[in-house]
């Protein structure tokens, strides 16, 4: 028996299979194009449904026997349907600007407060609502149409079983659910003209949604009873998958983007929206999540290795070593000093600036390549130490971190980040977090495990802990109140 994660992304679809025993055996990748143009980001989502079908197949063929299928996707982006099951419209991705008047009007008829109390959202055009309402305004026609609106996750469900079913975490990135009742909220819809028959039913996270449809089953060479689950946003599959069920922990998703996920009950919604923090329900009744992030966490070190690295790279090469190896070198563990402000691609939380530029401030003659490197590092961990204080505003704890990502493998990195932050950091094994997570529910949705601490023990594998230096702390804390003058110094600049 075989459980498969199938996480569905922005530019590609991956398929992760597992054994039961929590050994990974293999992905299977398919990119699908997506199109930009000044304010316009789409995706087709037939691309999508047909990369899809292949990575599905072909995992199949390798690996006969799956026996689920946990589908996570990421958020926000949805697809019209018409009476044939046929996309109507390219999607709309989360980054295109349509939607920002409508948002507007929704937030002055309702009012912002009462927005952010029902959905956990501050209100932005990013979410599905308002890129919904746009598209019923300006694609009448079009609209009128729909038959089914779904998300990625309930759309790939729906296709591949009939069923159309989403969970509570993904269908909490639309600002049209209450994260409290865990329903749609038929006030907001009627507010902003939307019917709430075209939506999939919310349902919790790790929900069986049905066997393939026998047609579909026989196209991709499964077997008739392979069951598929509606797992969640692609952020809560990593947190499952770091084994983070409960408040106890949090997760630090230490990938292309820096992602810290904690775990909580309590909550005051107008303050967290005060520093752009979303409210997401989590797999326990009255547990929710946030996501404090960063555009570049490991895709800022990556930049740098590509295009400023040179020299260590030669070095790299004539030892025999990695560049990574010959970056961090035998570090002391002292601050370097120099301020960076990661805002390379824009800053997320608290700011979600995506205006703000990156900065190096505080070079000298005297610094290396690798004073640097280390300094991006640091920089990254500033970031998050940010994201720390302002989540402490709004009651919320960053428990000891449960690391995954590439950034999990560096050792310099991951005591760095408990030394800013002043929390133990445990490393896992697992670089497919996300992955893991789905086949955790799968597992428990097809009787492999008895519930999710069992899958946990099963699936999740610590590498190594690191644990907060007093010295150091001190060290960093004295930077860091230098590095929250940043942003304010720098954006007026750019």
């Amino acid at each position: 028996m075989f459980l498969a994660g199938l996480d569905i992304g922005t530019t590609g679809c991956k398929i992760s299979v597992f054994q039961t025993d929590g050994r990974f055996l293999d992905n299977v990748y398919r990119e699908y194009p997506v199109q930009r143009s000044h304010n316009v980001h789409e995706v087709d989502a037939g691309s999508i449904w047909s990369a899809v079908q292949t990575v599905i197949k072909e995992a199949e063929e390798k690996y006969h026997g799956i026996a689920g299928i946990g589908v996570t996707s990421f958020g926000e982006t949805f697809v019209m349907l018409d009476e044939k099951d046929e996309p109507i419209l390219p999607s709309m991705l989360y980054t295109d600007l349509r939607g920002e008047e409508q948002c507007a009007a929704l937030s002055e008829k309702i009012g912002k407060e009462k927005l952010i109390e029902i959905t956990g959202l501050k209100p932005h055009y990013m979410y599905s609502l308002p890129k919904l309402m746009w598209m019923k305004e300006k694609k009448t026609e079009a609209y009128s149409r729909a038959r089914h609106v779904l998300l990625m996750e309930d759309y790939i469900v729906y296709m591949l079983t009939g069923e159309a079913q989403i969970d509570y975490s993904l269908a909490a990135r639309t600002m049209a659910f209450d994260i409290r009742k865990l329903c749609w909220s038929n006030d907001i819809l009627k507010w902003a003209g939307i019917d709430a028959d075209l939506l999939s039913r919310p349902v919790p996270t790790g929900t069986c949604a049905g066997c393939v449809r026998p047609d579909v089953a026989k196209r991709l060479g499964l077997n008739h009873d392979v069951r598929i689950i509606s797992v969640s946003h692609d952020q809560v599959a990593a947190a499952i998958g770091s084994g983070v069920l409960d408040e106890h922990s949090t997760v630090d998703g230490a990938g292309t983007v820096q992602c810290m996920t904690p775990v909580f009950q309590d909550y005051d919604a107008s303050k967290m929206a005060e520093n752009n923090y979303g409210i997401v329900p989590y797999i326990k009744p009255g547990n929710y999540v946030t996501y404090a992030f960063s555009y570049t966490g490991g895709a800022l070190v990556k930049w740098f290795v590509d295009n400023l690295a040179g020299f260590a790279a030669k070095e790299a090469d004539e030892k025999g070593t990695s560049i990574y190896d010959q970056l961090q070198g035998e570090s002391s563990g002292e601050p370097t000093g120099i301020l960076v402000l990661p805002h390379f691609a824009g800053a997320a939380t608290p700011y979600m600036d995506g205006g703000s530029k990156g900065a190096v401030i505080g070079l000298t003659l005297s610094h290396t390549q690798q004073d640097i490197y280390r300094a991006i590092m640091e920089g990254i961990c500033y970031e998050m130490r940010l994201n720390q204080d302002c989540l402490a505003q709004a009651g919320i704890t960053i428990a000891p971190l449960r690391a995954t990502g590439g950034g999990a493998k560096s050792r310099v990195w991951m005591q760095m980040k408990a030394d800013v932050l002043n929390v133990p950091v445990t490393a896992l094994e697992t670089g497919e977090a996300g992955a893991a997570g789905s086949a955790m529910l799968v597992g428990v949705a097809v009787g492999a495990f008895k519930n999710l601490e069992e899958a946990s023990a099963v699936m999740v594998k610590e590498r190594e802990t690191f644990f907060p230096r007093v010295e150091f702390h001190k060290k960093y804390e004295v930077i860091y109140q230098r590095y929250k003058k940043l942003y304010e110094a720098v954006r007026p600049l750019v």
